[in-house]
């Protein structure tokens, strides 16, 4: 799966946040100065030649819905990011992660919940 760049992610984020909208609906989603509509339309239709976003004809409009599921591409995302950076070790990721951000006790303790309700699973399988 090819990377988004910034403004088709951007895009792709409003899409998520509202499942179905038209291209007025992603526009004003937008902080000031708000992008042309026409720019915005071209974008989009890019994107349904890529597959991200499909629409449905609602009279003259078109009712935009993301075909990119929003979860399948943020671990593909980090699978890459794991693969480039972290020589495909999850476990030196986790390392960098929380020795490199400035996480809170009540962060941190409920990583470790996540960790450890995985590990039982696993365990479990």
């Amino acid at each position: 799966m090819k990377q988004l760049n910034r403004t088709e992610l951007e895009i792709m984020k409003y899409l998520w946040k509202l499942d179905k909208c038209y291209l007025k609906d992603i526009v004003e989603e937008f902080p000031e100065p708000k992008p042309a509509y026409t720019t915005i339309s071209t974008l989009i239709n890019r994107m349904v030649k890529k597959g991200y976003i499909g629409f449905e004809k609602k009279g003259r409009d078109k009712e935009y819905f993301p075909v990119l599921k929003r979860n399948d591409y943020f671990k593909n995302h980090f699978k890459d990011i794991v693969s480039n950076f972290f020589n495909d070790s999850s476990s030196q990721f986790a390392s960098f992660f929380t020795r490199n951000t400035d996480m809170t006790l009540e962060e941190l303790e409920e990583l470790e919940s996540i960790l450890k309700e995985k590990i039982s699973r696993k365990k479990n399988d």
